[in-house]
């Protein structure tokens, strides 16, 4: 039987139609019914997954790492003005800060970057859970910036291919469940009513999206298995594909939203009209 082989081009495409499912769920959560809400939802863990793999290899290979992230920082900013109608629902802090991915990245390359010029590792380790309190206002918390480092500092290939995914799916799994206990049980029984619309209140999220939230482990543990297949090779160029692709899915489904009522037009949190 043929194994399986991925190029790097394929799998971006994946990663980028698993995050467009993923943020329809959740920016569209109300419109959406529970079992393909559960589908979209779990979809979207090959994302990051399969991203934060490639942001390492963009940080090993890439010959100018401030322009690196100069353009996740402008494509960030861009995605920033619509971020808060479709994701804004992910702010379990209740700060009323989020920043999206883009800077999940940016800090994720900083990670990076000192864990390979601080030779103190005392320092390093201090420093990074200052980047995880600091990720803890950012599009998938401190995981956003454990996973990269995971697969720069894995030394052996073949596990540096597939435990990040592992860890990931884990934690997203356990804290997960935690979310999602109460609500299920609502929705199960029509128990704990009152406590489960005090956190949908606080959290911006319905009852049935923090439902599916532990669903997400799964495209986290698939995504494992796509990134062991990878084999290596570039494929087809899609340079700017997520840049691109992440801005404009944000402003699609944001606009989707405030057509449908189910969020009011809002850029970057504040703007309203």
């Amino acid at each position: 039987m043929k194994s399986l082989s991925f190029d790097a081009y394929t799998l971006k495409w994946v990663a980028v139609i698993a995050m467009i499912a993923n943020h329809i769920a959740i920016g569209l959560a109300p419109v959406i019914p529970i079992v393909p809400l559960f589908v979209l939802y779990a979809v979207g863990g090959f994302t990051y997954v399969i991203m934060a793999f490639f942001v390492v290899e963009g940080y090993r290979h890439t010959s100018n790492l401030k322009k690196y992230i100069g353009r996740l920082f402008v494509f960030g900013l861009i995605a920033q003005a619509f971020h808060p109608m479709v994701l804004g629902s992910t702010d379990l802090l209740g700060t009323g800060f989020f920043f999206n991915i883009m800077y999940t990245i940016i800090l994720g390359l900083l990670v990076l970057l000192m864990y390979d010029k601080i030779k103190i590792r005392v320092l390093f380790w201090l420093l990074f859970v200052v980047a995880c309190v600091v990720a803890m206002f950012m599009d998938l918390f401190f995981i956003g910036v454990l996973m990269p480092l995971l697969y720069h500092a894995i030394k052996k290939e073949s596990r540096r291919r597939t435990l990040p995914g592992i860890i990931s799916g884990i934690l997203f799994l356990l804290f997960g469940l935690l979310s999602a206990m109460a609500p299920v049980i609502y929705l199960l029984t029509g128990e704990l009513a009152e406590d489960v619309y005090a956190i949908a209140e606080t959290t911006g999220m319905t009852v049935e999206l923090m439902a599916v939230v532990p669903s997400f482990a799964i495209g986290c543990f698939l995504g494992a298995i796509l990134i062991r297949n990878y084999n290596g090779e570039r494929g087809k160029r899609a340079k700017w594909l997520f840049y691109v692709a992440y801005p404009l899915h944000l402003a699609i489904i944001a606009l989707v939203a405030v057509a449908a009522g189910v969020t009011a037009f809002n850029l970057f949190g504040f703007i309203t009209f």
